[in-house]
């Protein structure tokens, strides 16, 4: 089956210093770097390296330099660039500041991210072929619609609403939510959906728009709504150094093991498969958030799997 993502693509320039300024602030860094990200691209990569699906990307990248170094970090893991268009002007930027505790402070200049409302020939060709979709909100609300809307019947839509902003317009989030079979949050995106209602009744709001519902929740691992049923994830314990991807790596890991492991074409997964995925997940980005940079922390399968043997038998709980 093949994952089609939908998404961004960016150059990570990354300051690491002692802690995430203040306003007006200015602190030495330690160093600095570039990594291939954006969390198109980075999911991408994540579900390439989980293994057990094929993998198509679908975005923009602009005509600058950085344009050819994006594509091959693409292309070495892979991924079908053929949905990879190239436009006028900077290819996306982000600004990324991480402290010595691993949390960050990105801005991001989404340059060709930004470029295109609607889906170029070559890319709906792309969609056409999907067993799975993934996208985000890095790019174009339109373009995400359109996606989900042409995507094949039968085919899954995930969609991991980040970052948040657009979701706090009822009418947008209603389209979205109406299009997605799978929406991946945290507590704060959650919360951006459903309002200042407390995250219970959130969660019991949202979960009555999409057929699959998980809240990522750090440190307390992720639970898993599918209609009446719960089950909660445990998180796996690291230490952080870097926490910029974590959560692309938990939403590409999800994608390829769920395409990999539906039962049927146009079914909504089991709550049993649902878990499972997300554990697998969990373990992934707990490797990334090891390691630095977005793309270079995404674990291979073998190292997952060797961190699933590792870890102390704790299935999914039942939370119904």
């Amino acid at each position: 089956m093949t994952v089609v993502v939908v998404g961004s693509v960016n150059t990570d320039v990354v300051a690491r210093v002692a802690r995430i300024p203040g306003p007006g602030e200015t602190l030495l860094g330690e160093d600095l770097a570039r990594y291939g990200g954006g969390k198109g691209a980075n999911q991408a990569v994540a579900a390439a390296r989980a293994g057990g699906a094929r993998v198509a990307f679908v975005g923009a990248v602009g005509s600058d330099p950085d344009a050819d170094v994006r594509r091959r970090d693409l292309e070495t893991e892979g991924i079908d660039t053929t949905g990879l268009v190239s436009v006028p002007g900077p290819t996306g930027t982000a600004l990324i500041t991480v402290a010595a505790d691993g949390e960050n402070a990105i801005v991001v200049a989404a340059g060709a991210n930004a470029a295109r409302e609607e889906l170029e020939p070559a890319q709906r060709d792309v969609l056409a072929r999907a067993g799975a979709v993934i996208t985000q909100l890095e790019v174009p609300v339109p373009l995400v619609l359109q996606a989900g809307r042409e995507r094949p019947e039968g085919s899954l839509f995930l969609l991991n609403a980040a970052p948040s902003a657009a979701m706090t317009e009822p009418a947008t989030a209603a389209d979205l939510l109406a299009v997605t079979d799978v929406l991946v949050v945290n507590e704060h995106e959650l919360a951006d959906i459903a309002g200042a209602i407390g995250t219970e009744a959130a969660i019991v709001q949202v979960a009555e728009q999409v057929p699959v519902l998980i809240v990522t929740l750090g440190s307390a691992g992720a639970l898993v709504v599918v209609g009446t049923e719960r089950r909660q994830v445990p998180a796996f314990e690291v230490t952080a150094v870097d926490t910029t991807g974590a959560g692309d790596t938990f939403c590409g890991v999800l994608a390829a093991r769920l395409a990999a492991t539906r039962p049927a074409e146009g079914s909504v997964p089991a709550i049993e498969t649902v878990a499972d995925a997300a554990r697998v997940a969990s373990a992934a980005a707990a490797l990334a958030v090891g390691a630095a940079g977005a793309q270079d922390s995404v674990p291979t399968a073998g190292a997952v799997a060797d961190l699933l043997a590792r870890a102390a038998p704790r299935g999914a709980e039942s939370t119904s």
